[in-house]
């Protein structure tokens, strides 16, 4: 069984910034690209930022300069550093892995169960 739990959301004006995790558990044995993805509302999901196994990074253009995704590989967590934060990056933020759990052989996506980020002015 894997999880991976999203943490870090709230409310905060324009212009703050919050940090969100996704920790992975359970039992994995290989990461491959881990992700980002958000949905406001009304819209369809969209891809924030990905990170590859080997920390190449990919962002939308919505964010580029503002947010900033890592990974600690010995915890197994991700992290989405979200600063000049804007009303319309308002959505729920769900993290993904494509990942390979111990004792197979394909890798399969993951998702967490989403945290809510509010912009408000």
């Amino acid at each position: 069984q894997v999880q991976l739990v999203e943490s870090g959301g709230g409310l905060v004006q324009p212009g703050g910034s919050l940090r969100l995790s996704c920790a992975a558990s359970g039992s994995i044995l290989t990461f491959n690209t881990m992700g980002w993805y958000r949905r406001a509302p009304g819209k369809e999901r969209e891809l924030v930022a990905t990170i590859t196994s080997s920390g190449s990074t990919n962002y939308a253009d919505s964010v580029k300069g503002r947010f900033t995704i890592s990974r600690d590989t010995a915890k197994n967590t991700m992290y989405l550093q979200m600063n000049s934060l804007k009303p319309e990056d308002t959505a729920v933020y769900y993290c993904q892995a494509n990942l390979r759990r111990l004792g197979t052989l394909v890798a399969f996506d993951y998702w967490g169960q989403g945290t809510q980020v509010t912009v408000y002015a």
